[in-house]
């Protein structure tokens, strides 16, 4: 049975299960209140279990009562000897990782400040019963321990986790990031990093060119480099640590090309694994083996899914040195597994939770007896299990969102639908309770070069689909995940076909019934809210009005603010390729310019900036925000002085999200 498939069936059984439940629900006098906005946007109170390399014990972050993130570990022999092991009072824990079953690292972020400090997240080790801490790579803010302030000799805040080494040790290597002048990369060295006593061993690997990225093989040797120079990528490899480079793939940095790959992960016995397009209709990605001898890919894919470009990660046993499975995305995630005892553990949990996506992680050597369930659907927020496959006993971890009441939240939908000039795009859909046609918000991904969303629950979404809206999220042309031909389609099509495929998505949704015309209103954040400024320049008719934050508001902007995060070479050699030339498409960027054509946008607008935003700085906002003041008095302009590209703070979020409510409540809600 196909991905989709199973998921239908599961969303029949999930629909089938609520019936019955709200069935309680109807004879009530009222319908209950709608949950309120912290449920939807506070931290997750359990995330990222990751089990030791033995799979005696398991690593996961969990929310204090001030929502910052700390980290515990849990012996699963004896799961009452739970301890955290690490956390902090101006700081969460981001990305953990384990050395050895006795030392794990982790990295640190401010998820209640600007980015999110996204930009040094430092480096630092505990051993797993909570003794040892030790600082590695310093962050450029500091933070506190309980109140104490953690001095100690680290390394530079340009240094950054590679890989753990599998070798018994508790070393960890480590890249340094170096910057010109112009603050634009200009290349990386590897260093070997004891987390024990924070003593450092540079790593010679033979390669004088400016490398990106790095992959290292199980012991801690560079054997896949990738070097970029302008617009042009060389991927370099070598079948062992004392041979020379190979040059097997080239093309252009932000474009790809025929014949390029890009290189994911090293398996444990040393086989490279890289993501290239297939040569199908779509130019969909897949995953394929590097073949040593022919210095070529392989002929057939590891895994590739119809009409999604391969996006995920492989499930190794280190032990066995064997592939195990495979973790993508196609409409939702889900794995391929190779290895005959996974397919069993997964048909047998899939049976206990059927109305669930169920996602397996095991220890790296796939020796215990334990396997951590990530389960969830598009009404239920993920929530954690443990498995113990010896004695077939299922038990709960933990849930990253116990307020949500998953009988309460609304129907997600995966759909493909045809543009005006033929070509097909997807579209998610999340369907409100009750029966359409409903007032819409068709909300606008940014990027825009990612790929939007896939099948599960999104706390954007939810919350606007439990306020009574339908909301349709299209994955325009210029969306990646779907194929080079959706892609490619989107170059220099700002303002152009790609706010044609947001409007034909909007005028799809009416056709269907599910929006009624007479109250949609368009929403996004970054090119997201470009896109909204430009449907109300562009399509009054279609829309009533819009919420637009962190907002690109002119193109030209992109090229002429410096005091932006966005690199000097992405300005030459990506945006002019992807979005235009300003000497060539100088004309075009003024007909596309929300800036410039600001007096033809009539209708009611909510607008928002954060002060420190360094992606699209502040001034796209404030320039906009006069502009369109002199012809449109229906614009509320909001200002968080403390915030970057985004939300981070959760004040900043509740106090946002409760300004959409009530203002796509004046402008279209639900009578």
């Amino acid at each position: 049975m196909s991905l989709s498939m199973r998921r239908a069936v599961r969303c029949l059984r999930a629909m089938a299960a609520m019936v019955f439940v709200s069935g309680h629900a109807a004879a009530a006098d009222a319908p209950p209140a709608p949950p309120p906005v912290k449920d939807f946007f506070s931290a997750d109170q359990m995330s990222q279990p990751v089990l030791s390399p033995s799979g005696k014990y398991l690593a996961v972050r969990l929310a204090t009562s001030n929502g910052r993130r700390q980290l515990a570990v849990i012996d699963l022999v004896a799961p009452a000897l739970t301890k955290a092991i690490a956390g902090y009072v101006n700081a969460d824990i981001a990305a953990v990782h384990w050395v050895n079953d006795e030392r794990l690292v982790y990295t640190i972020t401010d998820l209640q400040a600007e980015y999110g400090d996204g930009f040094a997240p430092g480096l630092y080790a505990v051993d797993r019963n909570g003794n040892n801490p030790r600082p590695l790579v310093r962050r450029f803010r500091d933070v506190s321990e309980t109140g104490t302030r953690i001095v100690s000799r680290e390394l530079s805040p340009y240094h950054h986790l590679l890989d753990t080494v599998r070798d018994g040790s508790a070393d960890v290597i480590v890249e340094r990031y170096d910057y010109d002048s112009r603050n634009d990369f200009s290349g990386s060295v590897l260093f070997r990093l004891d987390t024990l006593t924070g003593s450092v061993r540079s790593i010679e690997t033979g390669m004088k060119q400016r490398v990106r990225d790095w992959l290292v093989d199980d012991s801690g040797q560079a054997r896949v480099a990738e070097v970029r120079i302008d617009d042009r990528s060389t991927v370099f490899w070598r079948p062992a640590a004392d041979a020379p480079w190979v040059a097997v793939s080239q093309g252009q940095t932000y474009t790809g090309g025929a014949g390029t790959f890009s290189p994911m992960t090293l398996g444990p016995d040393g086989q490279l694994y890289a993501r290239a397009t297939r040569g199908d209709a779509e130019g969909t990605a897949a995953l394929f083996r590097f073949d040593a001898k022919t210095q070529h890919l392989e002929a057939q894919p590891v895994v590739g899914v119809q009409g999604f470009d391969f996006r995920g990660r492989l499930i190794f046993d280190h032990r066995q040195r064997k592939l195990l499975g495979v973790r993508y995305t196609a409409d939702a995630r889900d794995t391929a597994w190779f290895d005959a005892d996974m397919k069993a553990v997964q048909a047998a949990i899939d049976k206990r939770l059927p109305s669930t996506i169920n996602l397996l992680d095991v220890a790296e050597c796939n020796c215990s007896p334990w396997v951590v369930v990530t389960a969830y659907s598009d009404r239920q927020p993920p929530i954690y299990l443990i498995y113990n496959r010896e004695k077939s006993e299922l038990a709960m971890l933990g849930n990253s969102r116990s307020a949500i009441d998953p009988t309460r939240m609304a129907q997600r939908e995966f759909v493909r639908i045809p543009m005006r000039d033929g070509l097909s795009t997807p579209m998610h859909v999340t369907r409100p309770s009750g029966k359409g046609p409903w007032p819409t918000v068709v909300l606008v991904h940014g990027g825009p070069q990612v790929r939007g969303g896939s099948w599960g629950w999104y706390a954007e979404s939810q919350f606007l689909a439990s306020r009574g809206y339908l909301v349709v999220e299209p994955e325009f042309r210029g969306s990646t995940g779907y194929g080079q031909k959706l892609f490619r389609a989107g170059w220099k099509q700002w303002g152009l076909a790609m706010q044609d495929d947001v409007a034909d998505a909007t005028r799809w949704a009416i056709q269907q019934k599910f929006a009624d015309p007479q109250r949609i209103c368009i929403a996004g954040a970054s090119y997201g809210g470009y896109a909204t400024l430009m449907g109300l320049i562009r399509d009054p008719d279609l829309y009533r009005c819009g919420v637009a934050w962190a907002a690109v508001t002119d193109i030209q902007l992109m090229f002429d603010l410096h005091w932006s995060d966005l690199s000097e070479e992405w300005k030459q050699f990506g945006l002019p390729v992807l979005v235009g030339d300003p000497e060539k498409n100088a004309d075009q960027f003024v007909a596309t310019s929300p800036l410039k054509q600001a007096h033809r946008l009539k209708l009611p607008l909510l607008l928002a900036h954060g002060g420190s935003d360094r992606r699209v700085p502040i001034a796209h906002g404030s320039r906009f925000r006069d502009a369109v003041a002199k012809t449109n008095s229906s614009v509320d302009w909001v200002v968080y002085n403390d915030e970057g590209h985004g939300w981070f703070k959760p004040e900043n979020r509740y106090d946002w999200w409760t300004r959409v409510e009530k203002f796509l409540g004046q402008q279209i809600g639900p009578k």
